[in-house]
């Protein structure tokens, strides 16, 4: 009986695993699946818990053993996609991952439902905490007025001292002058405005930004500067410096393609218009999945009309993968079609959280040295002179009229700007430990912009909440700035051995293609000359020494060896 019970135990626990999800405001879901559940189950889960109706909008990210990030697909089963090997016996700790916004509403005003439009508040918060959501000084003073006015309401002498809003953190950097600003505002021009007015606000302020819906993967160009590839709601923008140098618009795309780490963008009549290098071969797998859903969701009129993306060539194997969704439009469909009691929405408040305190000092830009602040100065505009130069190909300019999905106002600023537009005062840097592929290589060439910029370099809390992604180390010295520009040359080296790579391979393809069409014309030209068809030229060939030779000695004898089988095949058949 013991020994029953203890089998039945040992199964359960082969059947059954703890898992643990994040949430935005911070707070964590537990709950226990079944070995063989499929992220659709734990997705379906955790939109009942949060009683979400749209929830098209967001999906589980986590971190797989390699510290490379990945979206959950729905249609998989979770612990194959975590690759757990585990037994009745190991003490393995639950399953962590993480609930965030996978695709970027185009209007966040038009969603139906608050508590839809509360969590992603929650969600671009956060990116503006972390530099994924950068912008100029003017639009950032607003978006923290907003965000102040939503979390403490109006503004109280009593309750608000001189100086209060040197306690939030709202970016990666402060500094005073910005800190008076936000509070000139939250004084004066927000009086009034309910948390649900403030947030609405909010939305539709960052909406407007360039880098709103950017979810950062870091790259190289051919040149061997680093970049930042990203798919947004309105189509793939590439940043570099403290500019988007390149915007195509989803309909402009025609075709995404990795091999390896290079990942290519195809646009109009299938011509290669930008060639980029990912860290690694895993990463850049994982731009192209999201390059693939993103296209779908954003582009296509019907879930439909998705189809399997390969990324192969002709006669080469290579990944195959389906966006499984409903698509932007029949989501907006079928969020118009809601009719219930808008549900009760627990706001966080001024409790601080983990990756997006409320209330924490932030490093201001003030502790800097005046001629420190004049040397970075000068160190930035340098740096945006040299990518001016070492631009690879020039910006694109969309001429297409499909934006169904984009808000109007932002449909004029993009028609009337260039493919190249400043997108803040300071360079583009986030946070490395919100980056989806942290590899120390390019993390360590960007450490010596971060502290230029006053961007952090690791954030321990967002680390926790993204399921163990590693930091990497400050390069605070004389001697890691010489490191990471002696890397910088190293990867150039790099990008040019690859490019040789490419070529020989692109040679051996082109050799065994050959090999292989020159063996298909033989073997067809043998069948036709020992066939009855009386052909001029065939008859010229079977008066050849050389043709009656092969017949007899060769054709001849492999024929009667085939029938010798095919005879004891057909016997051994019949006898049975």
């Amino acid at each position: 009986m013991l020994s029953r019970i203890m089998s039945g135990s040992i199964r359960n626990l082969d059947r059954e695993y703890d898992c643990t999800v994040r949430l935005l405001d911070d707070t964590e879901y537990t709950c226990t699946i079944q070995r063989d559940a499929k992220g659709q189950y734990l997705f379906d889960l955790i939109c009942h818990h949060l009683n979400l109706l749209e929830k098209d909008y967001f999906g589980i990210r986590y971190v797989d053993p390699d510290k490379q990030r990945h979206w959950l697909e729905v249609t998989k089963c979770i612990a194959k996609q975590m690759k757990y090997q585990d037994s009745p016996f190991d003490s393995q700790p639950p399953f962590t991952m993480c609930l965030r916004v996978k695709f970027y509403p185009p209007d966040p005003a038009a969603l139906k439902e608050e508590i839809t439009r509360y969590l992603v508040f929650l969600q671009i918060k956060r990116d503006l905490y972390h530099g994924r959501l950068l912008c100029k000084t003017s639009d950032a003073a607003m978006l923290a007025a907003f965000i102040l006015q939503a979390e403490i309401g109006d503004y109280d002498p009593g309750k608000h001292p001189e100086g209060y809003s040197s306690k939030f953190q709202f970016f990666p950097k402060h500094s005073e002058k910005l800190e008076r600003r936000i509070s000139d505002i939250h004084k004066t021009e927000l009086i009034g405005q309910t948390p649900e007015t403030s947030e609405l606000n909010f939305l539709q302020k960052a909406q407007m930004l360039e880098t709103y819906g950017v979810d950062p993967h870091p790259c190289k160009d051919v040149s061997g500067n680093p970049a930042f590839l990203a798919f947004t709601p309105f189509g793939f923008v590439v940043l570099q410096g403290n500019k988007r140098v390149h915007f195509l618009k989803w309909n402009e795309v025609t075709k995404l393609k990795f091999e390896g780490k290079i990942f290519h963008i195809y646009a109009n009549q299938k011509e290669i218009i930008l060639t980029y290098f990912a860290p690694t071969p895993e990463a850049c797998k994982h731009l192209w999945k999201c390059g693939v859903e993103n296209q779908a969701f954003y582009k296509l009129e019907k879930s439909s009309q998705v189809r399997t993306v390969s990324s192969s060539n002709l006669f080469f194997k290579g990944s195959r993968f389906r966006y499984s969704g409903r698509v932007a439009k029949e989501v907006m469909e079928q969020s118009a079609k809601i009719k219930r009691e808008p549900p009760e929405i627990h706001r966080a408040g001024l409790v601080p959280s983990r990756s997006c305190p409320s209330i924490t000092h932030g490093p201001r830009l003030t502790s800097v040295p005046r001629t420190r602040r004049r040397a970075v100065h000068i160190s930035i505009m340098e740096g945006l002179e040299s990518l001016r130069d070492s631009a690879h190909s020039t910006p694109v300019r969309s001429v297409s009229h499909g934006d169904s999905f984009m808000p109007r106002s932002r449909s004029l600023a993009t028609n009337a700007s260039e493919g190249s537009a400043v997108i803040s005062d300071e360079a583009y840097s986030p946070s490395d430990s919100v980056l989806p592929t942290p590899v120390a290589e390019h993390s360590l060439e960007l450490a010596v912009a971060r502290q230029v910029n006053g961007a952090p370099c690791s954030i321990e809390e967002e680390k926790e909440s993204e399921a163990g992604t590693p930091s990497v180390g400050e390069a605070g010295d004389l001697t890691d700035s010489r490191a990471a520009v002696e890397g910088a040359g190293g990867a150039s080296s790099l990008s040019e051995v690859e490019q040789v790579n490419k070529f020989v391979l692109s040679v051996l393809r082109l050799l065994l293609v050959t090999i292989g069409l020159l063996f298909v014309l033989l073997l067809l030209l043998i069948v036709l000359t020992e066939s009855d068809l009386d052909v001029a030229f065939l008859r010229d060939i079977r008066q050849t020494p050389e043709f009656e030779q092969f017949h007899y000695e060769y054709f001849c004898p492999l024929r009667r060896w085939f029938a010798c089988k095919l005879r004891w095949a057909g016997s051994l058949l019949i006898n049975k």
